[in-house]
């Protein structure tokens, strides 16, 4: 077994929805910390302890059992106590907690003595309300309007923030407690005195009911926990039981895959639920559970293979937010994409624009991405006529609104004084720096924008053909055409043996090699040549750790293995790159990146992947380094597996044509891999990959529930313009 890696401090997480609840290992909450109960935005409780006679319990054991309950065993210090000593551990204490739309606890102290015990159990409590941007800011000012107010006979404390028609509100709710409860308002403490003979336990349950202006997130009761906790593992059971299933002699496959769809499930916002298969994911817990544009549609297109319905919830949702109009302050402009919403106080007074915020340049493209890979894999043509306007307006927004001076190639340009500085996927102010490590400033046109756009655009010119808009796709084959030919001139470097990272505000090319060229691989921009002359390079040792491949090469000043963006190592961002080098023929290549990723994964806990994590080469360090502050779980890193096993296996679908193409290259240490219940279509199929000798194998095992679909064996190529529709040949099946 591998050592086992945790990101950060231990903390235990637990979610559902919008609501969250991050502690400590003792499950207790410190105001200084990033820990607390949250929900829309807002920090609800800011600090939390349990103590017995003023003193910390003793933890046993803490863990995380669903992503929506968790345990704690404490036992007692040595105490001295008014009814005589207390030895230690004579006394266990467990704490049960779920949260649903608020947070049910349940507290049983057992005495274990040979002797009756009495002892004082109390509660301390506190909330500041901070807005989440002000929690990971480490910033928070002081509210004048918090009011605190302990209900003796109802048994709740009510702890209540209210800033003109902002309101925000925690109570705290006794019920069935083995004794009452008093309240010392100097120290936000309840107390209980608890007497207990030989073997005997106390119980009390307590609820976390959140509440705002417009409603009240309300704790499962006492007597319905049970009820409670089986709705929510019933939501997670469907959803488990409409993924695909993956089955492997390869246990770190198997247990990756496995954790990446729980983490999926786990992160379903269900207040934003379209319909039963229409639902959006929270971008990770706990700094984005809110709707993303960028992050929500790349989620959609890692899913494919695991429920391709998932991404009907992002479409949807995001068409509803396309903006309408030019405003600065939110960086928005006629058929953008949003990137952020959020729905806190700083929100709610427009002191942060995110109301939302459209400051992504690659959202709208992505947006036409997974509208054709979802009907590619669901086969409804439907979807098309649905969204056709909104494509429309994306597309309108890529020509007149991304292209900034006219030049065929997609910039950006911040105008909201709170705005981004880098608006593509890395979107740290200090993501995007020239060879000498220096920022480079805006507007800059980003490699991977160009091949989004180019991958959008050849993409909807096959919907177009098939909503019977010959005319528009024949131009839309042309615009891409010619910008694959203006990008090969403006953005190769023959000195870096790479594409750049992007072009200068004097469109002066900034010769900088980092991963952002893998995401062009992806999308099919690239010259098939230039593409093997760029594997020396992803692979020196300046880009390639053994870990995965970093963000930004080691060569460069500005490198630094614990950054954000700057030489770390995201796992959604080798699913791409894998992605990308198994389309260009590079199986080999693919196969080393997703052994990197799911060797890292295996030492981390539950095999669940965090957002990111440091750069270090395995020569460094016998285990993945963490970074303190990613988001754990975060849908991009749990959506990194289905991309490198797409990769692997080579799957792709055309649904209205009822063909499934597989290109498998199993490497050695992946001997077989089945899924089972891959949804083409309406159909089913089970189908079994293994290797024999150096050759990878397929097989059809089963097919149910829908039309007949024919299995194919292709290669997937880099984009060939005028022959986007050619169908491939069906080749025959390994037996």
């Amino acid at each position: 077994m591998p050592a086992e890696v945790t990101v950060g401090p231990l903390v235990l997480s637990i979610n559902r929805g919008t609501t969250f609840m991050v502690t400590d290992e003792r499950g207790e909450v410190d105001a200084r910390s990033e820990q607390g109960i949250f929900a829309d935005d807002t920090r609800f409780v800011s600090h939390l302890r349990l103590t017995i006679q003023g003193k910390p319990w003793v933890l046993l054991t803490s863990a995380v059992v669903h992503h929506y309950t968790v345990q704690l065993q404490l036992a007692n210090p040595a105490l001295v106590t008014s009814a005589g000593d207390l030895r230690a551990h004579d006394l266990g204490l467990t704490v049960s907690r779920m949260v649903a739309d608020g947070i049910h606890e349940d507290l049983d102290i057992t005495s274990y003595a040979l002797q009756t015990v009495a002892f004082k159990f109390e509660v301390s409590i506190d909330s500041d309300f901070a807005d989440i941007f002000e929690v990971r800011a480490h910033h928070i000012p002081a509210r004048s309007g918090i009011t605190t107010a302990w209900d003796s006979e109802r048994s709740e404390l009510s702890i209540e923030y209210r800033n003109q028609d902002f309101e925000r509100r925690v109570v705290y709710r006794l019920t069935n407690s083995g004794s009452p409860a008093s309240f010392s308002h100097s120290r936000n403490t309840l107390a209980f005195d608890v007497t207990l003979q030989p073997g005997e336990a106390w119980h009390c349950c307590a609820g976390y009911a959140l509440s705002d202006d417009e409603r009240s997130r309300e704790p499962p009761t006492c007597s319905g926990s049970d009820r409670s906790a089986l709705a929510l593992g019933r939501l997670q059971a469907e959803w488990l039981s409409n993924a695909t299933l993956l089955t492997s002699a390869n246990e770190d496959v198997y247990r990756a895959y496995l954790r990446s769809v729980k983490d999926i499930g786990a992160l379903r916002m269900h207040h934003q639920d379209l319909s039963p298969d229409a639902w959006v994911a929270a971008a990770g817990v706990p700094w984005y559970v809110a709707l993303f544009g960028r992050d929500s549609l790349i989620a959609s297109l890692q899913t494919m293979l695991v429920q391709p319905a998932f991404a009907l919830g992002a479409l949807k949702k995001l068409a509803q937010y396309q903006a309408q109009a030019v405003d600065d302050w939110r960086d928005a402009e006629p058929g953008k994409i949003l990137h952020e919403l959020r729905v806190g106080e700083l929100a709610h007074f427009n002191r942060i624009p995110h109301t939302p915020y459209y400051g992504t340049a690659d959202a709208t493209a992505l947006y036409l991405i997974v509208l054709h890979e979802a009907w590619k894999w669901l086969g409804d043509l439907r979807l098309l006529r649905e969204h056709r306007d909104v494509a429309l307006r994306c597309l309108e927004w890529i020509d007149r609104y991304g292209d900034l001076d006219g030049d065929g190639f997609q910039e950006y340009q911040t105008r909201s004084p709170h705005g981004y500085e880098n608006m593509g996927w890395k979107d740290s102010s200090d993501a995007i720096v020239y060879p000498d490590g220096r920022p480079v400033p805006q507007p800059k046109a980003l490699v991977e924008l160009q091949g989004y756009v180019f991958d959008a655009k050849l993409r909807m010119a096959e919907v177009f053909d098939v909503l019977g808009e010959p005319d528009r796709a024949a131009t839309l084959r042309s615009q891409a055409a010619v910008l694959q030919q203006r990008f090969e001139d403006a953005f190769w470097s023959d000195d870096l043996g790479a594409y750049v990272l992007c072009l200068d505000p004097h469109k002066e090319p900034v010769k900088t090699l980092a991963s952002n060229v893998g995401h062009c691989l992806w999308s099919g921009i690239v010259r098939p040549d230039r593409a093997e002359r760029m594997l020396p390079r992803i692979f020196g040792d300046e880009m390639w750790t053994g870990w995965g491949v970093r963000t930004l090469a080691a060569g460069n000043p500005a490198f630094n293995p614990f950054s954000y963006h700057n030489g770390s190592i995201w796992p959604h961002d080798n699913g791409l790159l894998a992605l990308g080098l198994k389309r260009y023929g590079f199986a080999t290549e693919a196969a080393r990146v997703a052994r990197d990723i799911f060797g890292a994964a295996s030492y981390f806990n539950r095999y669940r992947l965090p957002e990111l994590y440091a750069g270090l080469s395995k020569r460094e360090t016998a285990f993945p380094v963490q970074y303190i502050g990613a988001n754990v779980p975060q849908a991009w890193a749990a959506g990194s597996i289905f991309d490198l096993l797409r990769a692997i296996l080579g799957l792709r679908a055309d649904a209205s044509r009822r063909l499934l193409y597989v290109d498998p290259t199993l490497p050695r240490w992946l001997p077989d891999v089945t899924l089972g219940g891959l949804a083409v279509g309406e159909s089913r199929l089970t189908i079994r990959f293994w290797r024999e000798g150096e050759r990878s194998r397929w097989a059809v095992v089963d097919q149910w529930r829908g039309p007949q679909v024919t299995v194919a064996e292709e290669p997937w190529t880099p984009w060939r313009l005028g022959d986007a529709n050619v169908k491939p040949v069906v080749a025959t099946p390994s037996t």
